[in-house]
C-alpha cells in the first residue's frame, strides 16, 4: 500500500441475492412464530393475543429502528417486519373466519 487512504465515498455493492435470501428465511420463520404464538393465545382470549402482540412490537420497535442501517442486520429486520405482518394477517384471517 502506498499510504493512500481509501475513498470515504466508496461503498461496497449491496449483496441483493444473499440479502433477499436471508430476508425470506427470516420472514418465514417469524411469520410461523407470530402466527403459532398468537393462535395459542387466541384460544385462551383473543384480546390477550392482540395485546401481547402490540406490546411485543412496541417494545422491539425502538431497537429495530436504531439497527435499521447496519449492513447485515437490515436484511434480518426486513424479514422480521414482513414476517410479523404475514403472521398478523394470518391471525386476523383466522379470527375473522373462525
Amino acid at each position: 500500500m502506498t499510504g493512500r487512504r481509501p475513498d470515504p465515498a466508496y461503498r461496497d455493492p449491496t449483496p441483493w441475492g444473499a440479502g433477499l435470501t436471508v430476508t425470506t428465511i427470516v420472514a418465514l420463520l417469524s411469520a410461523v412464530a407470530v402466527y403459532s404464538f398468537g393462535a395459542a393465545l387466541a384460544e385462551v382470549q383473543p384480546l390477550l393475543a392482540v395485546a401481547v402482540n402490540l406490546v411485543a412490537v412496541g417494545g422491539a420497535a425502538p431497537t429495530a429502528w436504531r439497527w435499521r442501517c447496519t449492513p447485515v442486520v437490515r436484511w434480518v429486520l426486513a424479514g422480521i417486519a414482513v414476517g410479523v405482518l404475514l403472521g398478523w394477517t394470518g391471525l386476523l384471517g383466522g379470527l375473522l373466519i373462525g
